[in-house]
């Protein structure tokens, strides 16, 4: 089936202006002012998109996808996500990670529910390992993993700097990226490692050393949370002055864990990185709520839907242009992840599309060319989402 879809302002992410877009099967064939095509003898579908906005589908590179949490006990699990969540919030590619928990939470059981979300309609790729070192893997072997297991793409989540982690040394961690790194050459893969960091005081500071006295590429070192403080988002400028991408995590429990995301994308664009920085929602995982008095009184789940909403409330406040904050959710994650068919509006390119009405809310939503949200209404749900 072929789809035309007219009239729209369109964003490659860089702005093209006012286009038609055929699809043809999963792929875009053609982009241009207007294109004309024999409707009944081709079989196509037209759309009529005025006063719309195309842009790329998002790309979500660190998701709890099975679930995450469970440091306050048993109870405190998350539950995996549903394909109409990822949906709603415009996100047509996803990366699954297990998180703390690689005792109750499997590798095996990422790469399965991978695998749904490839049937129920959109891309899902996933990272071998956990928080601890050596990582989890399912051959034994990091590598091997990542040339063998069609999903894994890299390794992660890591955890450096954090009181969760199994606290590695530098020359682990090296030996983690090397693996990493070799199994990406041979597949033709990102071979990628993804770190979570937390708010130890040592943040980035082995990523650094080991960009500046090994022969390791930095673009296979990944670091993520990097907006826990000004000291990280400093540190993360200076890695991406080494051309290394760090991401920033959109979920948070309160409003103001959002405007300090909102004004750190400010400030990394002030400072001329914002083409190294990519959002991810950290969806899935889970969030301590605390009183006023700084107590904890429960839980509440990372929503994906955090991603997209950071880069609106960012333009619409006036921190960034539209371009710009659009590029972390679409073509930065893409070359972090070697995912050279994504992220971008362009002919040959994969037919994964977000519409937006002007004032920048979800509308429509393609995934590998076919349409699983119209005009808000979900058009494609999981298997057993009601």
């Amino acid at each position: 089936m072929l789809k035309l879809l007219k009239n729209a302002k369109v964003f490659s992410p860089r702005y093209l202006g006012k286009k038609d877009i055929l699809v043809v099967g999963d792929k875009i064939g053609l982009i241009d002012d207007e294109i004309s095509v024999n409707i009944t003898a081709l079989n196509v579908e037209v759309y009529d998109f005025s006063n719309r906005i195309i842009v790329p589908g998002f790309i979500d590179a660190h998701v709890h996808i099975t679930g995450g949490g469970g440091e306050g006990g048993y109870s405190t699990r998350t539950p995996e996500i549903y394909l109409g969540e990822l949906i709603k919030a415009g996100i047509t590619t996803v990366v699954g990670c297990l998180g703390t928990d690689g005792i109750t939470r499997s590798l095996e059981n990422l790469y399965a529910k991978a695998k749904a979300l490839d049937e129920e309609g959109i891309t899902a790729y996933i990272y071998t390992g956990s928080y601890a070192v050596p990582p989890l893997t399912f051959t034994g072997d990091i590598t091997k993993d990542i040339v063998i297991i069609d999903k894994v793409i890299g390794v992660g989540e890591i955890a450096i700097s954090d009181h969760r982690s199994t606290q590695p040394s530098i020359e682990e961690l090296k030996k983690i990226v090397s693996r990493a790194r070799l199994g990406g050459l041979i597949s033709g893969k990102a071979g990628v490692v993804n770190f979570h960091v937390g708010s130890g005081e040592n943040g980035i500071d082995y990523l650094l050393e080991i960009i500046r006295k090994t022969e390791i590429p930095v673009t296979h070192l990944y670091p993520t949370h990097m907006n826990r403080n000004k000291s990280l988002i400093d540190q993360g400028i200076e890695f991406a002055k080494y051309g290394g991408f760090f991401d920033l995590t959109t979920s948070s429990s309160k409003e103001e864990g959002i405007d300090k995301t909102i004004s750190y994308l400010g400030y990394c664009f002030e400072n001329k990185v914002l083409d190294k920085v990519t959002l991810t929602s950290d969806g899935q995982g889970s969030l301590p709520v605390f009183n006023q008095k700084g107590d904890f009184v429960g839980l509440k789940i990372g929503e994906v839907s955090s991603l997209f909403e950071t880069v609106k409330k960012a333009v619409e406040r006036g921190l960034l242009p539209f371009e710009e904050a659009l590029k972390t959710v679409t073509i930065n994650p893409s070359k972090v992840l070697k995912l050279n068919s994504k992220g971008e509006i362009g002919i040959n390119k994969d037919a994964d599309i977000v519409i937006l009405n002007e004032d920048l809310s979800i509308d429509s939503v393609i995934a590998k060319g076919n349409i699983v949200m119209f005009e808000k209404n979900l058009v494609r749900k999981g298997t057993f989402e009601s």
